[in-house]
């Protein structure tokens, strides 16, 4: 059976987002067109983030899938780890802020921005 690398933006034990790979399973479909399993989604939006655009800390407020449909998206952390996504990559967005914790922008979330001379183009799929 195949597998996709899914990449998670996670908040840890310790409060703080981190990255992680996970194997997905692509159990379903046929040999020329490998599926994972149905997942429910809450919904779909779209935003387009102009040249220059960076976003301060934040936390994920809602679990959800994140693509990118053009551009380039970087995603910072607070130890200072960074990943660009370019235009077909995807993550799971899931550095939420921890329950009864109040939002910290030295420990907690991540911050994002457009990378290069075209606008960023995104869809969000809450999970």
């Amino acid at each position: 059976m195949s597998t996709y690398t899914q990449v998670i933006l996670f908040t840890d034990t310790d409060g703080r987002a981190k990255f992680r790979e996970q194997p997905l399973a692509l159990s379903e479909g046929t040999p020329a067109a490998q599926l994972s399993p149905l997942a429910p989604t809450a919904g779909l939006q779209f935003r387009q983030s102009p040249v220059g655009f960076r976003s301060q800390f934040h936390c994920t407020t809602t679990p959800q899938w994140l693509f990118v449909l053009q551009g380039q998206m970087e995603i910072g952390l607070q130890d200072g780890t960074t990943r660009v996504f370019k235009a077909g990559q995807a993550f799971y967005s899931n550095d939420t802020l921890p329950a009864g914790t109040a939002f910290d922008a030295a420990v907690h979330g991540h911050w994002s921005r457009q990378v290069g001379d075209e606008p960023l183009v995104t869809a969000f799929v809450r999970a």
